[in-house]
């Protein structure tokens, strides 16, 4: 038998995560068979990678000469599949704006202002609820450019890989029903919804953990919340089963209001992303363009939301010179 990327992948995630029974989570492999393939692996390298312990495992010499290859072999076999994919794409015809984006409401705008200036080139969109899994489109090559979220100025992925710019910075707001007691309200206070149901979209950044924080700040812990999709988060919202979160350019829809929360407690920061080395790179500055118009529309589409930016200049679109 041959030792193969698998093997070395399978050594990579014992030894990061200290046990078979982690590493076997991880892997989605029951542990026995983990534990049958890594005899294998061992009999083929000619010795024990892994000394087991009451506390886990630990790499032997021999194991560790493994792990410091693996930690060369396997970035470097990444690299090179995802260079190839973008040199492949460099020479797969006609220009293509491939798009890849979380949930929001400038996909939409980006995906039309591209439509109208270049008629003619495909426009092509693929969505996701992480952002991970976005970013890594781009730095593998199947996506061209990544259109993402991230709560406040927390870092975007793959910031070693792709080159990220500001879109705009948005706060975020809360969704009532057009007939909640609040709604009337120019702003409105965490804690005066200390008692709600909460509903939002899923993700995979901290923002879950940010708004607990500051809910926790407000002196309250949220009763429940829905993650769900936004048609249901809008449901959710108009049937006053929840109030919802939602980014100020929500843009309005019938049966609901949205408010700023007071102190601003909570923001989404919409970045653009692309990998320097891809063919399309050298289009970023107008998607970058055309991405910060489609933002500054939807916020003028919101007059709520253009009326709160007047006295909060730290939000809104991105100086075109912001980098």
């Amino acid at each position: 038998m041959d030792l193969e990327l698998r093997h070395l992948k399978i050594i990579r995630a014992i030894a990061e995560a200290g046990s078979l029974t982690k590493a076997a989570s991880v892997l989605g492999l029951a542990q026995p068979a983990l534990s049958a393939q890594l005899k294998r692996v061992e009999r083929m390298l000619g010795g024990r990678l892994f000394e087991r312990g009451r506390h886990g495992v630990r790499p032997t010499p021999l194991g560790e000469l493994v792990l410091h290859r693996t930690r060369v072999v396997l970035p470097a076999v990444t690299e090179l599949q995802e260079e190839a994919v973008r040199f492949a794409h460099a020479f797969a015809g006609a220009p293509r704006f491939r798009l890849g984006g979380t949930h929001g409401p400038l996909l939409g705008g980006l995906v039309d202002r591209l439509a109208t200036a270049h008629p003619g080139v495909p426009v092509t969109t693929y969505t996701s609820w992480s952002e991970r899994e976005v970013a890594q489109g781009v730095g593998e090559g199947r996506l061209d450019f990544a259109l993402i979220g991230t709560c406040g100025e927390s870092p975007p992925p793959a910031t070693d890989r792709l080159t990220w710019r500001e879109v705009g910075t948005d706060p975020v707001f809360v969704m009532l029903a057009h007939d909640h007691p609040l709604a009337a309200r120019r702003q409105i206070s965490l804690a005066d919804l200390a008692h709600a149901s909460w509903t939002d979209v899923p993700g995979d950044g901290c923002f879950a953990d940010c708004f607990a924080a500051a809910c926790a700040r407000a002196g309250f812990t949220p009763a429940s919340v829905y993650e769900t999709d936004t048609a249901s988060c809008v449901h959710l919202v108009q049937v006053g089963r929840a109030v919802g979160l939602c980014r100020a350019t929500f843009p309005p829809t019938p049966g609901l209001v949205t408010r700023p929360l007071a102190g601003a407690p909570l923001s989404w920061r919409h970045l653009i992303g692309w990998h320097p080395g891809a063919p399309s790179a050298g289009l970023a500055t107008t998607v970058l363009g055309h991405a910060r118009e489609a933002h500054a529309e939807a916020v003028a589409r919101n007059t709520d939301y253009a009326a709160w930016l007047v006295g909060h200049p730290g939000f809104g679109p991105a100086h075109p010179a912001a980098v």
